[in-house]
């Protein structure tokens, strides 16, 4: 029934914990998060919207990750380890030498590794009774769902100079079970290790959750639509994906041509087996988002067309241009998850070729899209009803450039002079500004929409231009690197957004205060 009352409006801000900052060489699960966290809460934001928090693998890429269930070490928070006597100063002097504003994964990932695996021995050794029981209820508790078989993948791995399992020797990639048996039996250190990282990680992100409730501010976390075909999830289930007869990609995954890439985007991974999926109920559908939603407030789901219809490319092809649209599972996973889990916290990443019936999948559950404005604006009929009350409204997002970037037409801009000339003209007259405020600018009409909630990417309450774009789609190289500095979130920029979210209506300390 309609009451004639319109739901309440808020905003929140995107950045990914590699991109907070701190001195140890990443963005991590430490005391940083909680200063990011209050000073949402002082600008009036209530959302913060990370990326994939999963094990990254290939390019670094969040959405390629090594599990969908175990959380990315690299995160763990270094502050935290010292100050729990798990690590010495000595022992993070590399570290500390790392870039403050970029990350260096080729730099990063072995200091951090031979680091985290001090702390784990030194965990071990000396932790009191009631933190290795915690540790082991850990354990316990994700064993047999899915944390020993990372755990198992994660050190084969390591004996194979981090090659995929697929290029493993034979009685590894097939999971011989003596073979396997042996693993474990050899290595019971090191995967014991593993699991410890583990309860680390979700440890640390607990602390940061029960913080952000405290503050009033909700977690939007993120799920790929694939899992890697490098991951423990298809070694252990390689049934989840199409493969052929040799346990190769029959066809893999992709995008076609559109604002991003010219030639589409050639993802490379496996598509689904739905046959498989619809078979077993969505049963493993179910136990990723039931995971995720033990995360996080929320979550969006990254490529939601493609569960009406996905682009499928043949093995081998050259560009993701030679694809097709291959009907996806639709309503039938939808009415399996909700009636697993109940009523589905979830935002659908709709964007790029969207269809009527994508709408209309999207519509049946209730789940708010997304508008970009980047992509918005121009439009000759560019207003609030193209944006909507049952959608997420953006300036941008991880793939596009900050919002001073586009409008300026930076160095990976496709789009031709007279067209940025254009889009130059459309965002002044559409925000009544000026170039040298043209972040600000666009970030009041954008909290001015009807959306119902609007997110704002960190590059763009800073003002930054190319140089901290965070992801050029298409490209494997220089992504994911940017970071904050600690001095950005300066008290007088804070005070100018807690004034525009007061302005917009999406401040909701101002709201329950009756103000």
């Amino acid at each position: 029934m309609d009451t004639g009352i319109s739901p309440p409006k808020d905003a929140g801000v995107c950045l990914h914990i590699t991109s907070l900052p701190g001195q140890y060489g990443i963005g991590e699960l430490g005391d940083n998060a909680l200063r990011f966290i209050l000073s949402l809460e002082v600008m009036g934001f209530s959302f913060w919207q990370v990326l994939p928090t999963g094990p990254t693998g290939f390019a670094d890429s969040p959405y390629q990750t090594q599990s969908a269930f175990a959380g990315n070490e690299l995160l763990i928070d270094i502050e935290t380890l010292l100050r729990e006597g798990w690590l010495l100063e000595s022992e993070v002097e590399g570290l500390a030498a790392l870039p403050t504003d970029t990350v260096d994964f080729g730099s990063l990932i072995p200091l951090k590794r031979t680091a985290l695996n001090a702390a784990v021995d030194r965990f071990l050794e000396s932790a009191p009774g009631d933190k290795l029981a915690a540790c082991q209820a850990f354990a316990d508790e994700h064993d047999s769902d899915w944390l020993h078989n990372y755990a198992v993948y994660r050190v084969l791995k390591a004996q194979h100079d981090e090659k995929p399992w697929f290029e493993w020797p034979e009685k590894y990639a097939s999971r011989d079970p003596e073979a396997i048996a042996a693993v474990e039996a050899d290595n019971a250190t090191e995967i014991r290790r593993v699991k410890v990282l583990q309860f680390m990680f979700r440890e640390q992100w607990e602390r940061i959750r029960t913080y952000a409730r405290k503050h009033g501010v909700r977690l939007l976390g993120d799920l790929p639509f694939y899992p890697a075909y490098d991951s423990a999830d298809i070694w252990v289930e390689p049934h989840l994906l199409l493969l052929d007869d040799a346990g190769k990609p029959a066809e893999v995954a992709g995008v076609p041509p559109d604002f991003f890439s010219e030639d589409g985007q050639l993802w490379g991974n496996p598509v689904y087996d739905w046959a498989y999926h619809a078979a077993d109920g969505y049963a493993w559908w179910a136990r990723r988002l039931r995971y995720a939603l033990a995360l996080n407030d929320e979550v969006r789901i990254d490529h939601f067309r493609g569960f009406e219809a996905y682009w499928s490319i043949a093995a081998g092809a050259a560009t993701a241009g030679e694809g097709r649209w291959v009907p996806g599972p639709g309503e039938a996973l939808f009415d399996a998850l909700r009636e697993q889990l109940g009523e589905l916290p979830l935002v659908a990443e709709d964007l790029g070729v969207i269809t009527p019936e994508v709408d209309e999948l999207r519509a049946r559950y209730g789940l708010p899209g997304m508008k970009v404005l980047q992509f918005e604006i121009s439009d000759h009929d560019f207003g609030p009803h193209k944006i909507g009350a049952g959608n997420l409204c953006y300036t941008g997002t991880h793939d596009n450039d900050t919002t001073r970037g586009w409008f300026l037409g930076g160095a990976n801009d496709q789009r031709d002079p007279d067209e940025v000339r254009r889009n130059r003209e459309a965002v002044l007259a559409a925000t009544g500004g000026a170039e040298d405020t043209v972040h600000l600018d666009v970030i009041r009409l954008a909290l001015g929409m009807p959306a119902r909630t609007v997110f704002i990417p960190a590059q763009d309450l800073l003002g930054l231009g190319s140089e901290a774009r965070l992801n050029v789609p298409g490209t494997t190289e220089g992504n994911w690197r940017w970071r904050m500095a600690l001095r950005d979130l300066r008290p007088e920029l804070c005070e100018v957004f807690r004034t525009m979210t007061t302005e917009a209506g999406r401040n909701p300390q101002v709201a329950a205060a009756g103000v």
